[in-house]
């Protein structure tokens, strides 16, 4: 019983990548997820539509066929990859960095919809009332729709890193399965499925798997509940 908790270095590793990774990808992500929900929900403009059905194609699309765009957009002599490392000596093809984008990608559409539903929420009267106080633009937005918005916020951020842990197809594609590179939990947990006797491995990893996304989605649960009591009260 010991031997099958006993996490091996190469274990330990990917879940530390796959907590490393998915915190980027929410951190670098959520000030332009706020900003795209914002606009979906408020403005009106020629091709919403297309704007829309663009952020969320990675929900329905095969992660493999968003990796390989990754790949072309981002690999080393991709449009934007070669303008990275020339520039910037910043290579995301194969690097940690790739698994990154690779995670925000595909959990982006999660982080935009929980918080256009909670921009959908806001009592835009509350706005016009702090407008006609004299408030502006961004004051209203500090300090009427943004503390509104928070319980969406915080749940599409946990649902974006909780998807961000499970991403595989999309990661292989784009920075394939290198151990202490870009081996992230899902990605270690199927190696171990393709060798003699990783059956153990495969089994820890993946109740390692299953308490992290609970726990995410608990503490989202959680967390929304007492920030909507702490503006009702």
């Amino acid at each position: 019983m010991m031997d099958f908790l006993h996490l091996t270095p190469v274990e330990w590793a990917a879940i530390k990548l796959s907590l490393r990774v998915s915190g980027w990808a929410v951190l670098g992500s959520l000030p332009l997820g706020v900003l795209t929900a914002w606009v979906l929900a408020r403005w009106r403009f020629p091709g919403k539509s297309i704007l829309d059905g663009l952020i969320h194609l990675p929900l329905v699309l095969p992660p493999v066929v968003t990796g390989y765009v990754l790949l072309i957009l981002l690999g080393r002599k991709g449009v934007l990859g070669k303008f990275l490392y020339d520039t910037f000596g910043l290579t995301m093809a194969f690097t940690w960095k790739g698994a990154v984008a690779a995670s925000a990608v595909m959990a982006f559409p999660l982080l935009v919809r929980a918080v256009r539903l909670s921009v959908d929420s806001v009592d835009q009267g509350l706005e016009k009332a702090a407008r006609t106080l004299g408030a502006g633009p961004i004051r209203v937005f500090l300090t009427v729709s943004l503390p509104l918005m928070i319980p969406g916020i915080i749940t599409g951020t946990i649902l974006a890193f909780a998807r961000s842990l499970g991403e595989f197809g999309a990661t292989i594609t784009f920075v394939s399965n290198i151990q202490g590179e870009t081996q992230t939990l899902p990605l270690a947990l199927y190696s171990l499925t393709q060798v003699p006797d990783g059956e153990i491995g495969a089994l820890r990893l993946c109740i390692v798997a299953i308490i992290l996304a609970m726990t995410a989605l608990l503490a989202s649960e959680w967390m929304s509940k007492r920030f909507a009591a702490y503006i009702k009260g």
